[in-house]
Order: C-alpha cells, then sequence, then structure tokens
C-alpha cells in the first residue's frame, strides 16, 4: 500500500502553476491528498491522480472564530485522511496546519513562501503570529525558506524548526517558459505587471512612474494582468481612461504577456521569491524590481535587470527611465542574460528534488 501525502494550501491556481512538477512526481510513488479553498485548477489537479479535499480558508485576516474553525476543519481531515507526512505551504495552512500536526503526532514540512505584512509593524498582531509560528514549526522536521532573510528573520524570533533548508522559491519550469526573441524595434514597448493589484505590490509607485513616464515616452504602455485584491478598481479604471496603463485582469496562459513585453516590473515591498521575476527572466525578459529579499536573488543589477529602493515611487520612476534610455541591443543582451541564470540557478527541478529528500528521510 503507498504511503499517503497531504498538502495544506490557500489557493489553487498557484499550487498549479507553481508547484504541480511536485505533484507529479510525489503520484509516481505516493498516495496525493491536496487540500484547497477554491475550485481553480481543481479538475486539472485531480485529472491528475490527486485526491482533493475543499477546505474553507480565508487568506487574508485574522479572526480567533473564524482561524479555529479552520482547526477544526483539518484536525477532522487529517483523522480522516491519515497521512504519513504533511506539506504545508502559505501561512495560515503553516500555522493551524502544523498546529494540528502536532496535536496528531504526524509528521510534517513547512514552506514559508514570505513574511506578510504582519512582521513589518510592531505590536499585538506580529507578537501573536511570531507566538503562534514558534508553537507551530516546533516540530517541524523541515523548513523550507525560499530567501535567506526571511530565515534570519524567523531565526532572530526565535522561530524554527527540527532544521531548515533554504530553495530558490518554487524554481521556474524552463521549458514552459521557454526563450523567445526579443521584441522588434517597431512594435510597442511594454512594460508588464503581472500580480495582485494591491498597495504591497507597488501599485501606488507603478501608477506615479507610469504617469510620469508618459510625459517623455508617450509610446510606453505599462499593462497590469491580475485581480484585485484591494481597493483600486476605480482609480485603475480612470487611469485607464487616460492611457496611462491598460488593465488586461487576470489570465489563466501567461506566457505569451512576457513574449511581448519588454521587460517586466515588480515594485512589491516583500516577496517569499517572485515567481514573476523568475518567468520573466525564463523567457529573456529584462525585470524592473524592488531591491528586496525575494526579489533581488532572481535578477543580476545592470546584467538581467534594474534593482531599486522598495516603497519609494522617484527610484522606480528613475529605473524605469533608466531602463528606457537604453538601447534596444541593451535591453536584448540583458535579455539573454536573465534566460542563462535561470537555467543556471533556478531550474525547478532543483527545488522538486529538495522537497523529494527531505520526505524520503520521513518515509
Amino acid at each position: 500500500m503507498k504511503k499517503r501525502i497531504l498538502i495544506l494550501a490557500n489557493n489553487a491556481t498557484g499550487l498549479y502553476d507553481f508547484r504541480n512538477e511536485l505533484l507529479l512526481r510525489l503520484l509516481k510513488d505516493y498516495e496525493v491528498h491536496v487540500s484547497l479553498p477554491d475550485e481553480e485548477e481543481v479538475p486539472e489537479i485531480a485529472q491528475e491522480g490527486c485526491m482533493v479535499h475543499h477546505t474553507q480558508l480565508e487568506r487574508r485576516g485574522m479572526n480567533p472564530v473564524k482561524d479555529a474553525g479552520l482547526m477544526l476543519r483539518y484536525l477532522r481531515l487529517l483523522r480522516k485522511v491519515k497521512p504519513d507526512i504533511v506539506l504545508t505551504y502559505t501561512i495560515k495552512p503553516n500555522i493551524y496546519g502544523s498546529l494540528c500536526c502536532r496535536i496528531l503526532r504526524i509528521p510534517y514540512l513547512v514552506n514559508i513562501t514570505g513574511l506578510g505584512s504582519a512582521f513589518e509593524h510592531e505590536g499585538m498582531l506580529r507578537k501573536l503570529v511570531v507566538f503562534l509560528y514558534r508553537t507551530a514549526l516546533k516540530k517541524a522536521s523541515c523548513v523550507f525558506f525560499q530567501n535567506a532573510k526571511n530565515r534570519d528573520v524567523f531565526t532572530g524570533f526565535g522561530i524554527k524548526g527540527k532544521k531548515d533548508r533554504l530553495v530558490c522559491g518554487s524554481g521556474v519550469n524552463l521549458d514552459r517558459h521557454v526563450f523567445e526573441e526579443y521584441p522588434e524595434e517597431q512594435e510597442p514597448v511594454r512594460l508588464l505587471f503581472v500580480g495582485r493589484i494591491m498597495k504591497e505590490k507597488g501599485i501606488d509607485e507603478l501608477l506615479y512612474a507610469a504617469e510620469k513616464i508618459r510625459q517623455e515616452f508617450p509610446d510606453v504602455i505599462f499593462e497590469l494582468v491580475g485581480s484585485y485584491e484591494d481597493d483600486y478598481k476605480e482609480l485603475i479604471e480612470e487611469k485607464q481612461k487616460a492611457g496611462i496603463v491598460q488593465f488586461t485582469g487576470y489570465q489563466k496562459i501567461i506566457h505569451p504577456y512576457y513574449k511581448r513585453a519588454a521587460a517586466a516590473v515588480m515594485p512589491s515591498y516583500h516577496e517569499g521569491m517572485s515567481n514573476v521575476i523568475l518567468e520573466a527572466a525564463a523567457t529573456g525578459r529584462p525585470v524592473l524590481a524592488s531591491a528586496i529579499p525575494g526579489c533581488k536573488e532572481g535578477f543580476d543589477d545592470g546584467i538581467t535587470g534594474i534593482g531599486f529602493i522598495p516603497r519609494d515611487k522617484e527610484a522606480f520612476y528613475e529605473a524605469v527611465r533608466r531602463f528606457l534610455t537604453l538601447s534596444r541591443e541593451e535591453r536584448k543582451e540583458m535579455g539573454k542574460n536573465a534566460r542563462k541564470k535561470m537555467e543556471k540557478e533556478f531550474d525547478r527541478g532543483f527545488v522538486v528534488e529538495s522537497y523529494i529528500e527531505e520526505i524520503q528521510k520521513i518515509i
């Protein structure tokens, strides 16, 4: 009888887009169960052979009553599935899934995909989150970090499992995101943002830079691909009518947007490891990104992209302006260097094997 693995995640799309290679690898040797709160990509995951369990979960905010309800749902699921090992992703599955595994004495592995906003400000919320993490991760067989800074922050707060391991984010599928020739000179210069439309992704800075750049480079297009999470809809529509940005909305197939872009922009405030940077770079596109942990590992400043101070609208504007003054050949060379970096450092196969090694030590 095959051993059972249960994966707790907060988003089906993220699991399918960035970790499906792991699912397929696990299905070769194990019975794989997946807990998800939504239905996006679930048919695809189920067709591959995973047993999918719907578990209601609110991704943002902390509510004691609702979070206690999530713990009870996880406890029921663990008793039903009886997994030999549990693998968790993102904050709430990491905390409440891990606590349940401790209660039931089930081995578990934790993936820290980013710190979230709770660690940015002192106060009761951070104290509570630190306490929950300390308690939840204490018996984790291994805690995976996507960048060294996140690991240092956890260590500083005394949050640790039995061991930890650094991986290159989720890596990037180099076959799905193939290298594409750079856009021709006569094509529009598209600067592509892919992500959730929210303050912490640097949308305020992006809109400021886009408006200012339009005055100097009227043919440049800032294209936003993603869905709203914060209240930006009215403002984005206003900017789109003024010709400052082009809002495309969420797209299931994203590679064609990287292909036609001159560069990807990521003015985010914090990241575990930016998948957008890795995918754009794999496609052969330079990246303009905040010089923060989770972004700066994915590009070499001046060689594969341009970095700038986070939360600084003038710094972002200057980075965009600097990029636009480069010749097409210089931008093209940046894109070629970006692809080489992904091949050398960020192949998703490296990440999958790291997980497999730790799972095999337990099972």
